[in-house]
């Protein structure tokens, strides 16, 4: 049995999915405003909070979707499958750029590949029963695993770690904890993969680089991924991964603190008391991660133990903010716009993914060198944005901005239709 929604949770969902949108698509990646772009390294921008806000809202919804802790192998079935579903997700948004198929070339080509991708998204948020879906997904899994490590040039270094990839992880491990542990254990497990994660960081030799350190590419997660993962990582970095194995291991802290923030929502106590406790809990760990940050830097490609408290505080405390507003004083006017991103997450992550793909794959004349072509992506950028802007920055943020909008419209239009697609 599932309890109703929590419209604010939906709000604060909505809003995130909304914002990694606008940071995901700019016009252009070398005009960025500073706040719509990662830290360098050590440090925490508004847009490093976005992956956390998603894995602390998807922790904070578990105990909504499943009010009653019933565990049995059914499901653990329907668990494992979910989680599968988002893995393979993301894990497809790394081939989609590298299939070909019988010499085709060009539009054939893309078409192609634009066929096998609706044919994976159905199987993989297709409304089956969960016999029909464990089948799909794993053989959707095998399928990707075994391309990876076949040897064919064309798969030999497409990248497994991902956002999705990492978000399934969590749920999967999350959800479990949920059903087969209390509050206090819940609370021990973060509180030892945060510390372990830590001292294991800061105290561990990284083989071939000498002594524990926090830099990029000779910590020992760095070390781990290259390891474990060699020629299948983020291709920016190549001998490490922002969504590697070890860094794995304190984003399901984010999912259990988000979890636990679900389980004092869900009390049978006052409104006010409950808004009381969570601000209070939100304000202790960001007040914790910005001390255990001196020590132990935020970084969000590290996923740091003061990362992890310093973003679930902001979540919570943002959470806290928008169930006061929406559910305690009824101010619902204005959450249509997030609502409708919201409710349907997943189409906008993987889709959104896929959009710019397509865009980047379709070639036109160049209107200003004839002899060359252009992207068409950077053709409706260049050409009918631009020239509207002085300030590159603005031009490139409004790209974003009418991305948002045309995903918005589609949304709505699902909103409307009572279209709500899950995996």
């Amino acid at each position: 049995m599932t309890k109703e929604r929590l419209i604010s949770l939906d709000v604060f969902r909505g809003f995130t999915i909304l914002l990694m949108t606008i940071v995901n698509n700019p016009g252009s990646w070398t005009a960025i405003y500073p706040p719509l772009a990662h830290a360098e390294w050590h440090g925490c921008t508004p847009t490093d909070l976005v992956f956390p806000f998603f894995i602390f809202i998807m922790g904070s919804a578990i105990p909504f979707a499943m009010p009653t802790k019933q565990f049995d192998y059914a499901v653990f079935n329907k668990i494992i499958v979910r989680s599968l579903r988002i893995f393979c997700l993301g894990l497809f948004l790394n081939y989609f750029s590298r299939i070909e198929l019988l010499g085709l070339e060009g539009i054939s080509l893309l078409l192609l590949r634009l066929i096998i991708t609706f044919a994976v998204a159905y199987a993989l948020l297709g409304n089956f029963s969960l016999k029909i879906k464990t089948y799909l997904v794993f053989g959707i899994f095998a399928i990707l695993l075994i391309l990876a490590y076949s040897q064919i040039e064309t798969f030999q270094d497409v990248r497994i770690p991902g956002v999705l990839q990492r978000i399934g992880i969590v749920y999967f491990f999350v959800s479990l904890l949920y059903l087969k542990t209390n509050l206090k254990i819940q609370l021990l497990v973060a509180a030892a993969i945060l510390l372990g994660y830590w001292i294991v960081m800061a105290f561990v030799p990284v083989p071939g680089f000498g002594a524990a350190n926090f830099e990029k590419g000779t910590n020992l997660a760095a070390w781990l991924d290259n390891l474990v993962l060699k020629g299948h990582l983020w291709s920016y970095s190549k001998t490490w991964d922002p969504e590697g194995i070890l860094s794995t291991l304190p984003a399901i802290a984010t999912g259990i603190f988000g979890m636990l923030i679900g389980q004092v929502l869900n009390l049978k106590i006052p409104k006010i008391e409950i808004i009381k406790k969570t601000a209070i809990i939100g304000i202790a760990l960001l007040s914790t991660g910005l001390l255990w940050s001196i020590v132990f830097p935020i970084n969000k490609s590290l996923w740091t133990s003061s990362y992890v408290l310093y973003t679930a505080g902001i979540a919570t405390i943002c959470l806290t903010l928008l169930y006061w507003i929406i559910d305690v004083l009824n101010y619902k006017k204005w959450i249509k716009l997030f609502l409708i991103w919201g409710v349907n997450p997943m189409i906008v992550f993987f889709f959104s993914g896929i959009i710019p793909r397509v865009l980047s794959a379709i070639k036109i004349k160049n209107p200003e060198i004839a002899t060359e072509k252009i992207n068409l992506q950077s053709y409706i950028y260049n050409h009918n944005i631009v020239p509207l802007f002085s300030n590159p920055l603005d031009a490139s943020l409004t790209y974003a901005l009418v991305y948002a909008v045309f995903w918005s419209f589609i949304l709505w239009i699902f909103y409307k239709n009572k279209m709500i697609f899950k995996v």
